[in-house]
């Protein structure tokens, strides 16, 4: 969902923060916080990550330490974690849209600073695994560089001295609550882009609240707007899921009357952890069956409040009969909108059938529509022209 206030001022520079906003390093860090914890036979469930998201390296370390009664100080956790952790930067992915706001406002001469309360020499190494990203920065500053860290205001005001610009002119992209407070201690424009699902009501203190850098418009705060944006969809690199059809909630034809094709989430976790929730479309092949366009939404649809984050695609076919149990592989290539949540049945329904429509028209493009010939359905077509000849 994307909530928003009208700008109140003119912004001339953007401070970007690094963990959690730009790079993917939760699931880094909880991966390797798993395979520390079970040293002191410890299970990792979950309970610290909003109280960790956002801290220092010490500050998170003692929160671990704390949370699982750990015989070790915090200093110490962190001396024998760091080097652990250290070792798997390299496996740190992008989020979704961030080479693209990197890319756009270096491109258009904005100044870009990035804070993060992370030691300087992790952040230079996370850069490292990044072609251009550190090149783009006029300013990189770290949490051992001031006196505190967020959610101190001293990061970021130190970042604005460094730009040569007034706080008031700055506008500062964040994930966490400690970031946010931050940025408005400074005296700055904040939007935040919760990391952690379905807690985008913490962060009323935000100017703007964001499901996703895909959902960012620099128009509304006076900088050059995208031009990525092709008829209502972005482009986004292709990636590729499939599975046998599975049986969904049950409402898609009997509540909605919009079949969905389901597919368990199970051997997809990581692909869902690293896209945010929303609508998407691509292409669709069903073995014996062909190659169709689609519509999908990526999340816990708020509407029906879902226990847990699923993939529902629309195969844009009338099919005369059910396909579960068959072989359904999708390419997903583009996004349309964030996910959110609808006053009534109808209206959810009319936006579906509006992004319905958006995705058939888009899927006609060249950029989209050469996907259709994917190496990724060449089985899958082999087996549906087989099927035709018996």
């Amino acid at each position: 969902m994307t909530t928003s206030n009208p700008a109140k001022k003119l912004v001339f520079s953007v401070i970007l923060d690094l963990d959690g906003t730009l790079l993917d390093t939760d699931g880094v860090i909880l991966d390797v916080l798993k395979s520390f914890l079970i040293k002191y036979g410890k299970e990792w469930d979950g309970r610290e990550v909003l109280r960790i998201a956002g801290k220092t390296p010490l500050e998170a370390s003692a929160a671990v330490v704390e949370a699982y009664n750990l015989p070790c100080t915090a200093e110490e956790f962190e001396k024998e974690f760091t080097p652990m952790l250290s070792d798997h930067l390299s496996n740190i992915k992008p989020l979704p849209g961030a080479k693209q706001l990197i890319n756009h406002l270096h491109g258009h001469g904005i100044p870009i600073a990035l804070a993060s309360n992370s030691p300087r020499t992790s952040i230079e190494k996370k850069l490292s695994y990044h072609h251009g990203w550190k090149e783009s920065f006029s300013v990189v500053i770290g949490g051992d560089e001031v006196k505190a860290g967020k959610p101190s205001a001293d990061l970021f005001l130190e970042a604005a001295k460094r730009l040569n610009v007034q706080p008031s002119s700055c506008l500062v992209i964040e994930d966490s609550i400690p970031g946010v407070t931050a940025g408005k201690a400074a005296g700055m424009e904040v939007i935040a882009v919760p990391s952690q699902p379905k807690q985008s009501y913490l962060y009323t203190m935000a100017d703007e609240v964001i499901n996703s850098l895909f959902d960012f418009r620099p128009e509304q705060w006076s900088l050059p707007p995208f031009q990525d944006w092709i008829d209502g969809t972005l482009p986004i690199d292709p990636w590729h899921i499939g599975g046998p059809v599975i049986k969904g909630f049950g409402r898609g034809s009997k509540v909605l009357g919009i079949p969905t094709a389901n597919l368990s989430t199970h051997s997809y976790s990581n692909v869902l952890s690293e896209y945010p929730s929303g609508v998407y479309f691509g292409w669709a092949g069903v073995s014996k069956r062909g190659i169709y366009k689609m519509v999908m939404s990526i999340g816990w649809n708020p509407y029906f409040n879902n226990p847990e984050k699923t993939i529902e695609p629309w195969l844009l076919h009338e099919f005369e009969d059910d396909f579960y149990g068959e072989e359904l592989r999708l390419i997903v290539v583009g996004y349309i909108r964030p996910e959110d949540n609808f006053p009534s049945l109808e209206s959810l329904v009319a936006k579906i059938y509006e992004d319905r429509r958006i995705a058939e028209s888009a899927l006609e493009l060249p950029i989209y529509s050469k996907y259709k010939d994917d190496p990724y359905f060449n089985s899958l077509l082999e087996t549906t022209v087989s099927h035709t000849k018996s």
